[in-house]
């Protein structure tokens, strides 16, 4: 969730993994349900938002991988914050806080791919690998290593970035 220069960020709690930690509000897909469903039903569950479709814009997909877990697809989607529907903390059994941060100056206490997927949006990525290796911190630390990596759009055949050529209406450059 956006609100102006600044990104809504939940303290993990009491889940068993990365509690402590700021990661964004989000959650997994159930069966039968698609990555937009999904991302509507746990902003609900989890911040007590209700979004319309209409709404959510995708971000960012990364693909990664937890130190010594199992690899996931990751959408992180982008809703703009609405002051008549504030976001609340809906699980507090699982969320000891919620606050909003600056996006271009977040905080380090985060979970790595979280901080990653968030660095490459700023950036203007849309596409990522986060690749944990076994023995790395969930965490994000400063000085650690790079597992993010960026991966390039394809391009028209025009050559230009789809991307370019979408906001030119689909006609080409």
């Amino acid at each position: 969730m956006r609100r102006g220069p600044d990104v809504l960020l939940a303290r993990r709690a009491g889940t068993g993994y990365a509690d402590g930690l700021l990661h964004m509000p989000s959650g997994h897909a159930e069966d039968g349900e698609d990555v937009r469903e999904a991302m509507i039903r746990e902003a609900a569950e989890e911040i007590g938002v209700a979004l319309d479709p209409d709404e959510v814009r995708v971000a960012l997909v990364m693909r990664h991988r937890g130190p010594g877990g199992g690899a996931r697809m990751g959408w992180f989607f982008v809703a703009e914050y609405d002051a008549d529907h504030p976001p609340r903390n809906a699980e507090p059994e699982k969320c000891s806080e919620l606050d909003w941060f600056p996006l271009d100056a977040l905080p380090d206490d985060m979970v790595a791919y979280c901080r990653a997927g968030l660095d490459g949006y700023r950036a203007g990525e849309h596409f990522m690998i986060h690749w944990h290796e076994d023995g790395d911190p969930v965490a994000h630390r400063p000085d650690g290593p790079r597992r993010a990596v960026a991966l390039p759009p394809a391009t028209s055949s025009c050559g230009c970035p789809t991307s370019r050529v979408r906001s030119a209406g689909g006609d080409g450059c």
